[in-house]
């Protein structure tokens, strides 16, 4: 499976950007989709997921204003961020986890750069 996620962007604070990850392959049998977010000189950290059943999960520092979804018809994972903050600046990378095995295995897009500026 290959990933190209696109979308990033300069934003200012409050604003919104949306993320894209286009797969290469169908994405409706992969067990979970997420993103990650690599702040500078950070980890890469997961951000939110979303596993075939529909069900998504957000880390605390995003819930409310991140969301998650999927069309399986364009093979494409999006992330819809909103009331961006200077804390959310970093490279997001997209994930494909087949088995739902967690802990970052699978396969990742290329990332792409959000930068928030206050």
């Amino acid at each position: 499976v290959q990933l190209q996620a696109s979308g990033g962007g300069w934003v200012q604070s409050g604003g919104s950007l949306r993320l894209s990850c286009e797969a290469s392959t169908s994405i409706f049998s992969i067990n979970t989709m997420a993103w990650y977010h690599q702040a500078p000189g950070k980890t890469r950290d997961l951000v939110a997921s979303l596993n075939s059943g529909g069900g998504t999960r957000y880390v605390d520092s995003v819930k409310g204003r991140f969301t998650i979804s999927k069309d399986n018809a364009r093979n494409t994972l999006y992330l819809q961020m909103n009331d961006l903050k200077s804390e959310d600046t970093g490279v997001y990378y997209c994930n494909a986890d087949p088995y739902g095995l967690g802990n970052g295995v699978g396969y990742w897009g290329q990332g792409t750069q959000v930068t928030v500026s206050s």
